[in-house]
């Protein structure tokens, strides 16, 4: 997916502009094949506005507790989302972490792909179908035009279907009793 981030701001005397206007290329981990992450904004403390509209300095892939963050996630196909057998794994998890600092350090072990956020996560299916799993294995299938508030649950995603789903998301930062 071609992903185009265009940005406004303030220029030195108040007045609206437009800051900048860019693709965005995915990131990409040899660790979850067809995957994509498009990290488009964020922050890890409040804004205040008016403000200039240069990217803000963020740096974990989840937000901390004041911060914030918005992107595009891309699920693809459980049939080919597999790391090949012959990768350096230890190499791809370095890779992971240096690509998506803090993602690797939520999800559970001993449950592939579980993992609880201290945020509030809003997303909006953009294409394909992609599976939500909560506790228990509770699932819904979201498609297109599909939208969901995850409020710090317990969760992994999957896509059982044939082509990518493609997911918008903005994950808020959220104090969370069970997430230091």
């Amino acid at each position: 997916m071609d992903v185009r981030r265009v940005v406004t701001g303030h220029d030195s005397r108040g007045k609206a502009i437009f800051v900048s206007d860019e693709p965005v290329e995915p990131i990409t981990a040899s660790l979850y094949p067809g995957a994509e992450f498009h990290r488009l904004w964020g922050s890890d403390s409040k804004v205040t506005l008016p403000e200039s509209g240069s990217l803000p300095s963020f740096m974990t892939y989840f937000p901390p507790s004041d911060g914030f963050r918005f992107g595009l996630f891309t699920i693809p196909p459980n049939s080919v989302a597999r790391a090949p057998h012959d990768l350096d794994r230890e190499a791809a998890l370095v890779e992971m972490k240096e690509k998506l600092p803090g993602l690797w350090e939520h999800l559970e072990s001993d449950h592939p792909g579980m993992h609880t956020t201290a945020t509030v996560d809003y997303g909006i299916v953009l294409s394909g179908e992609a599976i939500l799993e909560l506790d228990d294995h509770q699932k819904v299938v979201l498609r297109p035009g599909d939208t969901y508030i995850q409020n710090g649950t317990r969760h992994r995603w999957s896509n059982k279907g044939e082509v990518p789903a493609v997911i918008a998301i903005t994950l808020i930062g959220a104090h969370h009793s069970k997430i230091e």
